[in-house]
Formats: C-alpha cells, structure tokens, sequence
C-alpha cells in the first residue's frame, strides 16, 4: 500500500471516525494481519546501541501498542524497533472520554488517554507469549491511584514483572495526563526512582522520558540525574501542553464550548472546530512539536557525555525531519502521530536513500 493510496483512500475514511475509535479498529486490525504491510523485510543498515542490534534506527513510539497486541506484526511495516506502553502497575480505563482529538491542517493530534492500560501483570503473560523480531521497549508510568510519594514503589512493581521482556526501559515522568507526574521530573524523584529499579535489576538499560515544556535548566538537571544514575540514555521528547505553536489560534468561547457539548466540532475540520479542537485540555502530538523537541535534543547532545544514547521523537513525517533527528543527535528516532497520518508505508519511504 503506497502512501498516495493511504492519504486519498483510507484515511479520509478512517478520519470520518472518532479518533480513538478510529485507533482501535486500525489496531485490531494490525493485531490480525489485515493490514499489508511488506513481504520482505526492509533492507537497511542495521545499528548496534547498548548490547542490542536494530534492524534500523527508525521505531515505533509508546502510545500506539499500549498492550503489546500487535508485536508479532510491526516488523512487517519496517520498524526497527517498537516501544510499548505506557504500562502501570494497576490495570486501569484512563480519562473519560472523548480523550483524542485529530488537528488535520496542523497534521497533529491531542490526547488525553490517561494511560489507559491492562496493567502490567496481563501485558507480561501477554510478552511471554509473543514472537517478537525486532527489539522491544517498555514504557512504564504511575497509577493513578497511587500518591506520589510512593511512585517508585508503583515503577518497581511493574518492572519486577516485566523486566525479562523488554530490550530496554523507559520511565515516563513527562506524560501531561496524569495528574502530578511532570512534578517526578524533579531531580530527587527521578534520583529515587531510579535507584529503586536498580535494586531490582541493575543490568536492563534505562531510558527517561522528558517533556518538551521544560526550561533550559530542568532538561539539563535531567541530564545530570541521567548521568549520576548511569542511565543508557534519554527519549526527547513526550507531547506537549503548549499551543503558541499552532498558528492562529485563539481562545475558546462560551458559544464554541457550547457547541462541543452538543457533540460538534470535534473534526478540526474547519476554523471554528480547529480552534475548539486545539484548545482541549491534553497533550499536543505531531508536526507542530518537530522545531520544540529537536531544541530539547540539540541542547541534550551539546551536554551528554560520549555514551549516552539520545532517542528523538516529535513531528517526524518526512525523511527531512528523521534527518532533523539525527543531525540534532539522536541515535534512533521514533514516530506516532505521522504513521496515523503517513500509512502502513511511510518508514520505508523515510529511510529510502
């Protein structure tokens, strides 16, 4: 399936959809390899990083396979690796709903899912059954029901049973939707967490994942953290709560969240909806977080000492912009929001020499 008939065909139909609705048929249908993908694996460079051979450097961000349904299936579409989660201890629903929201002229998304997920207990029996061929990542998140102070113990749970499925792990402080957790970015949380997994088990690499919102000097006490915990690298970055970087965009009014409670104008279809649609309450994804999060990498890689593995996501829907990734730093790059938007063959259409 060519990326033509992917942006002409399938996905004005999968956009007449609500987005989340819209996510898990596309997934369920992923899951059953109903969806073609290559029938011959992507001949590219392969990369050695931190003991673990990628087929290539371009993977699969967290958020699209929360529960490692699909694992079998993601080589088939020419990742290199695919990240999975945000697991938590607890199983839980995440927000209410709606909780995702697509911004097409912007090429973007917003959600506020709320790490929704089956909890890490069901995805480790899940991970003992699959096939995998590519390299696997886990993103482990808070419960919601667990107070902050006790998130180390709610990350340590879930690595315990989790910690022989994954080729490396990241911890996510940096998610805007759940109540809280941004403030574990701080350097004592992230210091006290990350000796906890240590206890566990000192021998998995160890990623962090920070948010695009940090001032200069929060992204660098991250790093300093990351350095004194001997972490194997950082994921720059998460989605944003930022929205001066949509263009003209203006408040809400009462009559536009009005019109929304009514059950309108939820498509970004046009400039009211747009303008009601961007104003929603959660994290910004896509083609307007590309120039933010290669700032956040650029200044990450000026500071990292030699070793430390800088994996960029933020925006990527061309090859231009995996090149941006790369040229600012980072040693792999991960995507999301531009598979929903690009189709089942954009990666090898980004890596094509």
């Amino acid at each position: 399936m060519s990326v033509d008939l992917y942006a002409s065909i399938l996905r004005p139909l999968a956009f007449r959809m609500d987005p989340e609705r819209a996510h898990n048929v596309a997934m369920s249908l992923v899951q059953k390899g109903l969806i073609p993908g290559r029938s011959t694996p992507l001949e590219h460079e392969p990369v050695e990083l931190f003991g673990v051979t990628f087929p290539n450097r371009l993977g699969l961000a967290a958020g699209l396979d929360k529960n490692a349904i699909a694992l079998n299936q993601w080589h088939k579409f020419g990742f290199g690796f695919v990240e999975i989660g945000t697991i938590t201890w607890h199983p839980q629903p995440g927000n209410e709903k709606p909780r995702m929201f697509r911004l097409p002229s912007d090429k973007a998304l917003i959600n506020r899912m709320g790490f929704n997920n089956d909890g890490a207990i069901a995805v480790a029996e899940r991970l003992s059954r699959s096939s995998n061929r590519i390299p696997v990542g886990i993103n482990l998140g808070k419960s919601k029901i667990t107070p902050l102070e006790e998130a180390h113990e709610d990350y340590k749970q879930s690595y315990e049973v989790l910690q022989g499925f994954g080729d490396y792990f990241v911890v996510n402080v940096s998610s805007p939707n759940t109540p809280g957790l941004r403030s574990l970015q701080d350097a004592d949380s992230l210091r006290r967490i990350f000796q906890t997994l240590r206890e566990v088990n000192d021998k998995r690499p160890l990623f962090v994942k920070v948010a695009p919102d940090l001032e200069d000097e929060a992204i660098d006490d991250v790093l300093n953290v990351a350095v004194e915990a001997k972490l194997t690298g950082i994921i720059a970055t998460n989605t944003t709560i930022r929205r001066d970087m949509l263009p003209g965009l203006a408040a809400p009014t009462s009559r536009h969240i009005s019109n929304s409670l009514l059950g309108g104008g939820l498509t970004g279809t046009n400039g009211i909806n747009r303008n009601l649609t961007a104003n929603q309450q959660g994290g910004l994804s896509g083609a307007p977080l590309l120039q933010r999060s290669n700032e956040v990498l650029q200044r990450l890689k000026a500071n990292a000492p030699e070793g430390l593995v800088l994996i960029g996501v933020g925006g990527v829907f061309s090859s231009e912009d995996y090149q941006s990734k790369r040229d600012n730093g980072a040693d792999l790059v991960q995507l999301y929001t531009g598979w929903i938007y690009g189709g089942p063959a954009l990666v090898p259409q980004l890596l094509q020499p």
